[in-house]
C-alpha cells in the first residue's frame, strides 16, 4: 500500500509518500498552504506513482472523531463543526483535503491529533467551570497526539519495553508546543487544552495565561475578542518576548548579549519545567522523559535546560547533544528516569493509522 501523507502545520507543509514496511519513496517540505504550492503537491503526488490512499493530519477532531475515519460526505461535513476550535490550522488543512479529494480518487483517511487523548480521565480533562459551558464541550482535548504516538512506539523500541507498561512524558517542542503524560501506554494528562493555544510557550502562541487578566483585558481596557484571539495565537510566544519566533534565532541572539532573548529563553524553559511537572503527576513513576519537535530535536542547550530545571523529578545529570538523524537514549547510562530524542514521524504514524483502518 503506497499511501500519501499530508501534514499541514502553521508554518509548514510536509509530504510523504510511504510504501510497505514504512519505506519513504518521497518526501517534500514546503512553505504553509498557499493557491500555489497546491499545485507543487499535486505534481509531488503524481510523480512518486500511484497512489492507494491518503492520510491527512488533522489537529482537531472535537468530540466527534476519536480515532482515524474515512473522509465521506457526513464525516466532512461534521469537521466544519471544529475547525473553529483550531482557527490557525484546521481551515487551511480542510481546504487541502477538499482539493486532493477531488484530484485523487483513492480512500482519504483524517488522523486526528485529538484522538490520542480520548483516553484522559474525567479528572484531566474536566475544567471547573459551569455546566451550561462544558454541556457547549468546552475540555481539555490535547493535541500533538500523532507525535505522541509515535515517540511511544520509538521509547519501547529504545528501552526494549513494552509500551503498554511505560510512564513517559512526552515533550513536544516545536512551533506548537506541548507535554503529555503517557501511563502504561495511554494519554493520562497533558498541557494543551480546548484550543492548541494553552500550556507551554510556544512560537507565536502564549500558552497558559492568567483567565482574569484576559476578562479584564476584554471588560476595563476595551480589547477586542478578535484582536484578543489573533494576538495569543500569532503576536504571542517568543515573538512577543524576544522579537523572533524561531529558537534557533533567539538562542544567538541570547548568546550574543540581547537580554530579551535570554528572558524568553528562561520564560520557555521555567514553563516547560513546570507542566513536564505537572503532568507527571499523573505518573506512578516516570520511565523516561521523551523529546520531540524541532526545538526538542535539535537543541541540546534547551533539553539541558530543561533537564536541569527537573531536579525534583530525579534529572539534572548529564544529557549528551545529538547529531544526526538517529533517534537515541542521550542521559547517562542506568539513569532514571531516562532522556530520550526521538524525531518527530508524524508522516509514518498517519501511514500506520491508514494501514490499520483500510485493512
Amino acid at each position: 500500500m503506497r499511501i500519501l501523507t499530508v501534514n499541514a502545520g502553521t508554518s509548514s507543509l510536509k509530504l510523504s509518500v510511504v510504501g510497505d514496511g514504512d519505506v519513504t519513496v518521497g518526501a517534500r517540505d514546503l512553505e504553509a498552504l498557499s493557491s500555489a504550492s497546491l499545485d507543487a503537491v499535486e505534481d509531488f503526488a503524481r510523480g512518486s506513482g500511484p497512489l492507494d490512499a491518503v492520510g491527512h493530519r488533522l489537529v482537531h477532531g472535537g468530540a466527534s472523531f476519536r480515532e482515524a475515519v474515512v473522509v465521506d460526505s457526513r464525516v466532512r461535513a461534521t469537521l466544519d463543526s471544529v475547525a473553529e476550535l483550531a482557527p490557525l490550522h484546521m481551515p487551511p488543512a480542510l481546504r487541502l483535503l477538499d482539493e486532493l479529494r477531488r484530484r485523487f480518487p483513492v480512500p482519504h483517511v483524517a488522523c486526528f491529533d485529538t484522538a490520542f487523548h480520548a483516553t484522559l480521565p474525567p479528572s484531566a480533562y474536566t475544567f471547573a467551570i459551569p455546566e451550561r459551558w462544558r454541556a457547549l464541550g468546552v475540555r481539555r482535548y490535547g493535541f500533538h497526539g500523532l507525535s505522541c504516538a509515535w515517540s511511544l512506539g520509538r521509547a519501547a523500541e529504545l528501552l526494549a519495553r513494552p509500551a503498554a507498561e511505560l510512564n513517559l512524558v512526552v515533550a513536544h517542542l516545536g512551533s506548537g508546543a506541548s507535554v503529555t503524560a503517557i501511563r502504561d501506554g495511554k494519554s493520562s494528562d497533558t498541557s494543551m487544552g480546548l484550543t492548541p493555544v494553552d500550556g507551554l510557550v510556544m512560537a507565536t502562541r502564549s500558552g497558559a495565561v492568567d483567565p482574569g487578566a484576559l476578562a479584564w483585558l476584554l471588560t476595563a481596557r476595551g480589547v477586542d475578542a478578535g484582536d484578543l484571539s489573533r494576538a495569543l495565537e500569532s503576536e504571542s510566544g517568543l515573538t512577543a518576548v524576544a522579537g523572533v519566533p524561531d529558537m534557533r534565532e533567539v538562542l544567538r541572539r541570547s548568546t550574543a548579549g540581547d537580554e530579551t532573548a535570554t528572558l524568553a529563553i528562561d520564560v520557555y524553559v521555567h514553563r516547560a519545567c513546570a507542566q513536564i511537572a505537572s503532568v507527571a503527576a499523573s505518573l506512578e513513576r516516570l520511565d523516561a522523559l521523551v523529546f520531540t519537535g524541532g526545538v526538542g530535536e535539535g537543541s541540546a542547550e534547551i533539553r539541558g535546560s530543561v533537564c536541569a530545571g527537573l531536579a525534583v523529578l530525579g534529572m539534572g545529570g548529564v544529557v549528551r547533544g545529538l547529531s544526526g538523524a538517529d533517534d537515541s537514549v542521550v542521559s547517562e547510562p542506568g539513569a532514571s528516569p531516562a532522556v530520550l530524542v526521538v524525531h518527530a514521524r508524524e508522516d509514518l504514524e498517519i501511514a500506520r493509522e491508514v494501514r490499520l483502518l483500510l485493512g
